[in-house]
């Protein structure tokens, strides 16, 4: 088969306008216009509004090109122009000739034109405007959705993040997003390919259905089994041959299989599938070669004292899940790439991750992206594109959806990390409740598509991986979603409901896909968007720039709980985001600590598709959060964490009247790994000069997989504002978790002044303080310092902390409580 790209000599124009300007393909109307100095960066400030009205136009994308009789694709038997990700609403023509009128971004369209092609040949791909087509859609139909999004969005199969969301713009951009290209086609293509695993005793059975497709001129005619030979070939990790079979049935068994394995479990050794379909000749007609990972990989929903469990098992072994929601990494789809993808993920992967939600209010990621969660080890719970909206299924809806959903898990179901297909985003939860109006018939669709038209197309097409209806679900059939005993659950009490951070530790969730809490970006991050006048988060850009209105009240609410009041704005975004970091720790550490009962941690979100105030860990700079550094710490495999009894689960106000606080600790060491350790904990009461009052320690083996409780000590003799308690684990006298906690909120707290200072050797910085220093960030002039730990407390002493990326210009080191 012979691909031939056709990227080249595109033009644009908006169709309301005679002049054409070049364009670039794969890419996006905005950046075209971007390009050729027709708008301007729709993130800086409030250009997001001008933007969006340049999407109530139509656009049109041109280019030729030539086939030579004597050219290669000229002999083949059959010529498809094929289109990957149309966004979205289109008509194509080639030579005048109208191939198709599309509506889906999700999908790939093909079209054999063989007997259309010419020697000059003209492609014309006419882009409608989004806004005008769902304006129209929701006129004749009102079904509704998210009101953070334009109405009428869910009537488009277009990443509904683009019409906004809490935390995402509206820009609706279009485009041709990924390749289009011509393909040549002798005599026949491979169709469908599907690797097939059954471990048995020791060994690894490859099982690979293939199917083919004649090309259209030989219909009928050249026909038939005899007419091709398939060869299946299996190489190693390593490049060595492990098998190769001809002829059906395609089954390779492989003797002391490599097993994959989630990012802190075990390595993960990828084999590489090769498929190649030959004419009788020995001639290679089509390839098909996939990179596998060997393992098994399911959910357990066993029956337990509790309910019913939720877990990813992976080769036998029940995983405790640690990661965070994705979402789409722009809001131009042609700034992302490879390399900014692989980043990312690299970030998930060195902070422990071993999992990541591809949310469903975006579109399946491109394949470079489960390529790089397969190398890192990073199981992906797959939402399908449906998110927090009501959806008619009408005749024209279903094909349209089924034909999505097929392409998309034929793409993708190869992939090692692929751990769960899930049929969409909150809505089982907000259907059930009748939220948008979901009654009737809209409720009645929303069973058959979720439990039993996916669920009946995932048998077929990737019965292997597990399929699951929602998210959050028990199951399905709007039984309590959101159940703390079964299933996953998204908790929003934290944040939405203004509760106390101590409020996670009610709760034992099986599996908990969604908590969170926002924070402002990096003041470098806010300048890029900002000019000096905007930059107060009251401001009209900033609060264009906060797409959760209640946002900005929640976070100075909760930090007037917690800090002193900030005197800058750079003072306000280091506090919101030590109060994002905390929240999360509160809630992961407790889960981890009730492993078993829990066995999934997955915050939202990862990452912004523009510069926002959000729940994100890493902005969308790539600067980290302190979040995504306290992440590194209570993702890692062993893990030392405290349950403190004191001021937060006992008062709401200094003023309270109630009985005395009481004072105490309980310390638990969890282990995520597959070995057992002998370990040492240990914790010390101090004073706010880190000098030791009391102390304690414990000899103990954490065996694999395991989660140890220590009794509760009592602290009552401890002075509320003046003393706190640090901790430890350690292994063959190395320190491998850390922590401490105070009894009261970090304003109260008699800080004595740390006087911090650093140092910099070689690719080290060591920080030194004369008393106990809590929360130290340290960040350079441009804030792009990327390091080995960040956000941390200091016992007094020194630490040294390793420069990972990004230079010691203008360096800066602070700490709570004290101004620097």
């Amino acid at each position: 088969m012979i691909t031939r790209n056709l990227h080249d000599n595109w033009e644009m124009r908006r169709m309301d306008q005679d002049k054409w300007y070049p364009a670039t393909v794969p890419g996006t109307v905005y950046t075209d216009l971007m390009d050729n100095g027709l708008m301007e960066d729709p993130y800086y400030r409030d250009n997001e509004d001008k933007a969006l009205r340049l999407m109530d136009y139509d656009y049109e994308y041109r280019m030729s090109f030539a086939l030579e009789e004597n050219d290669e694709l000229s002999s083949c038997d059959e010529i498809d122009l094929r289109l990957e990700m149309i966004d979205t609403v289109a008509d194509i023509y080639l030579n005048d000739n109208l191939l198709d009128s599309i509506c889906n971004m999700h999908r790939t369209f093909e079209y054999a034109v063989k007997g259309i092609l010419k020697a000059q040949n003209e492609l014309r791909i006419v882009l409608h405007s989004p806004n005008a087509f769902i304006k129209k859609e929701f006129e004749k139909d009102p079904v509704l959705g998210s009101e953070d999004c334009s109405k009428g969005f869910p009537k488009l199969r277009k990443a509904h993040y683009m019409f906004g969301w809490d935390w995402g713009p509206r820009l609706p951009d279009a485009g041709i997003m990924r390749p289009v290209s011509l393909i040549g086609v002798k005599k026949a293509r491979l169709d469908d390919v599907y690797v097939r695993q059954d471990h048995e005793n020791g060994k690894v059975i490859l099982a690979i259905d293939t199917g083919y497709r004649v090309a259209q001129s030989l219909v009928p005619g050249w026909v038939g089994p005899e007419g091709c030979v398939t060869t299946v070939t299996v190489t190693g990790p390593d490049g060595s041959a492990i098998a190769e079979n001809v002829g059906a049935p395609y089954r390779v068994e492989i003797e002391n299989p490599k097993l994959w394995w989630p990012n802190g479990y075990g390595a993960q050794p990828l084999y590489t599938v090769k498929v190649e379909l030959k004419d009788n000749s020995g001639d290679v007609l089509d390839v098909w070669e996939k990179r596998i990972g060997l393992r098994t990989m399911t959910i357990s929903r066993q029956k337990d004292e509790y309910g019913e469990e939720f877990c990813h098992v992976v080769n036998g072994v029940k995983i405790f899940a640690m990661g965070a929601d994705y979402i789409p990494q722009d809001n131009i789809l042609s700034r992302v790439n490879k390399e900014r993808t692989r980043q990312l993920l690299t970030h998930c992967a060195n902070s422990h991750f071993n999992c990541v939600r591809v949310w469903g209010g975006g579109y399946y990621p491109e394949d470079d992206f489960y390529d790089i969660c397969d190398e890192l080890g990073l199981v992906v719970w797959q939402d399908l594109m449906f998110a927090c909206a009501v959806y008619r299924l009408s005749e024209d809806f279903e094909e349209n959806i089924t034909k999505e959903v097929v392409e998309n898990v034929k793409r993708l179901r190869h992939h090692a990390s692929l751990g769960l297909w899930c049929g969409n985003n909150e809505m089982e939860l907000f259907v059930g409740q009748e939220h948008w109006g979901a009654k009737f018939t809209l409720k009645s669709d929303y069973v058959k598509m979720y439990e039993y038209l996916f669920p009946k197309l995932m048998k077929v097409l990737d019965p292997q991986t597990y399929y699951w209806p929602a998210s959050p679900s028990s199951g399905g059939g709007f039984d309590n979603p959101n159940d703390e005993n079964r299933g996953d659950a998204h908790y929003w009490e934290v944040w939405h409901g203004n509760q106390p951070f101590t409020a996670y530790r009610q709760f034992h969730f099986r599996y908990l896909s969604e908590f969170g809490f926002q924070s402002f970006p990096s003041v470098k991050t806010i300048e890029t968007f900002t000019e000096p006048k905007d930059r107060n988060i009251f401001s009209y850009v900033m609060e264009k720039h906060q797409r959760n209105s209640a946002a900005n009240g929640k976070i100075m609410n909760y930090m007037s709980q917690t800090y002193l009041y900030p005197e800058s704005l750079d003072e306000l975004v280091y506090y919101s985001q030590l109060l994002q970091a905390e929240a999360i720790r509160y809630g992961v550490e407790h889960f981890r600590r009730n492993r078993g009962r829990c066995m999934g941690t997955v915050y939202w979100q990862l990452n912004d598709c523009w510069p926002v105030a959000s729940w994100a860990s890493i902005d969308y700079e790539g600067r980290w959060k302190a979040l995504q550094y306290y992440a590194k710490r209570f993702f890692a495999p062993i893990l030392v964490s405290c349950e403190e009894k004191g001021y937060l689960d006992q008062r709401v106000s200094v003023n309270d009247d109630a009985d005395p606080i009481r004072k105490s600790i309980r310390l638990n060491v969890q282990n995520e790994t597959m070995d057992s350790h002998e370990l040492v904990v240990e914790w010390q009461l101090r004073n706010s000069k880190a000098d030791v009052i009391d102390a304690g320690s414990e000899s103990f083996t954490a065996e694999p997989l395991s989660t140890v409780w220590f009794a509760e000590k009592d602290m009552d003799n401890a002075d509320l504002y003046e003393n706190y308690v640090s901790y430890q684990v350690l292994e063959k006298g190395e320190v491998v978790s850390e922590g401490t906690v105070l009894f009261c909120p970090p304003k109260h707290f008699k800080f004595a002044d740390p006087d911090l200072k650093f140092r910099v050797e070689g690719d080290e910085i060591v920080i030194s303080a004369s008393a106990y220093a809590k929360s130290i960030e340290i960040r350079n002039e441009e804030d792009n310092l990327l390091l080995s730990d960040n956000y941390f407390d200091l016992n007094a002493g020194e630490k040294r902390v390793k420069i990972l990326s990004g230079n010691t210009d203008g360096l800066r080191v602070r700490s709570v409580g004290i101004r620097h």
